[in-house]
């Protein structure tokens, strides 16, 4: 049983990592496979918010410079989802398996829902 899915984006969320990762992805230098599925150009997609809203396990998304300790080994994984089932971090969701979602709400959430049940 999961009891939290963790989104990790290829990204750092202060202001400094999101200019960053903004102009690195204008360069065509930075990409996040996962932030292609939560955000449109500058917030949250309604979609994904309401699929995520709809889940019965709490999903948070965190970025690089926000891992503590228990995650930081995820970081070179990244972007990916973890799974945390009695408090033990599981990788579930690889960044080809992200890119495979072209950034596509409905297709992530397709995904996730198949992990889940076979979890």
């Amino acid at each position: 049983m999961i009891d939290k899915l963790i989104g990790i984006y290829n990204a750092k969320g202060s202001v400094v990592g999101e200019v960053q990762y903004f102009f690195g992805k204008l360069l065509g230098q930075t990409h996040c496979a996962l932030c292609d599925i939560t955000h449109g150009s500058f917030t949250e997609k309604a979609d994904f918010t309401s699929c995520r809203d709809a889940l019965t396990i709490p999903f948070e998304n965190l970025h690089l410079d926000e891992l503590d300790s228990q995650l930081e080994s995820y970081r070179d994984s990244a972007p990916c989802v973890i799974a945390i089932s009695k408090s033990v971090p599981t990788l579930l969701i690889t960044t080809s398996e992200l890119e495979q979602c072209h950034g596509d709400v409905t297709r992530f959430f397709q995904l996730l829902n198949s992990k889940i049940d076979i979890s």
